[in-house]
């Protein structure tokens, strides 16, 4: 499985005791950057083949996930993106989310309090996504990229429950449900 560089022992982190039990992880956003960064990396030096679809024949119609690491403060996954699907606005529920483009180029559409915020994401981007972080995210109808759109995401702690919104007339966002779950973002469309 994917050797994670992270954080494998309790002294490279220091907290204050009072801030341990206010955060949802003892990961911060910026060791998962880490992480998708270096998992990037091996999926694209090929040290990650045996977890790509039969044939390296990605799928073309409906989105593709794998996940390449999970333990109790981590999961990382590979996502395929393809045209016309959406995520649908959406949080993490408890969990901080990372994530680093491989190929081609995604759409992230941002909650910004009283409208949505596009921004695009190249092969080679990250963001990183805190607690309450609300958006959408889609393959870019613009890409010039002939394969598929890859990116890895980290979530910590693992997710458990995301909840997903609307924007109303007002320019609030409503919640439209939560469910509970243990993979990342689904596509609609």
């Amino acid at each position: 499985m994917l050797s994670t560089p992270v954080l494998s022992a309790p002294s490279r982190i220091s907290l204050s005791p009072r801030s341990i039990s206010t955060l949802p992880t003892r990961l911060r956003p910026h060791d998962l950057l880490r992480v998708t960064d270096q998992s990037a990396s091996d999926v694209l030096e090929g040290r990650l083949d045996h977890l790509l679809p039969d044939g390296g024949r990605w799928p073309i119609g409906e989105r593709w996930a794998k996940r390449l690491h999970s333990d109790d403060d981590l999961d990382v996954w590979l996502i395929s993106w393809v045209p016309d699907r959406s995520t649908e606005l959406h949080d993490h529920g408890g969990s901080l989310g990372a994530l680093t483009v491989l190929s081609g180029s995604l759409l992230e559409y941002r909650w910004a309090g009283t409208e949505l915020k596009q921004r695009r994401l190249d092969a080679g981007d990250q963001a990183a996504f805190p607690l309450g972080w609300v958006h959408d995210v889609m393959h870019d109808p613009a890409s010039a990229t002939t394969g598929p759109t890859l990116s890895v995401h980290a979530y910590s702690p693992p997710l458990t429950a995301m909840s997903y919104y609307e924007v109303t007339e007002r320019s609030t966002l409503r919640r439209t449900r939560s469910e509970l779950t243990d993979a990342p973002e689904k596509a609609t469309l």
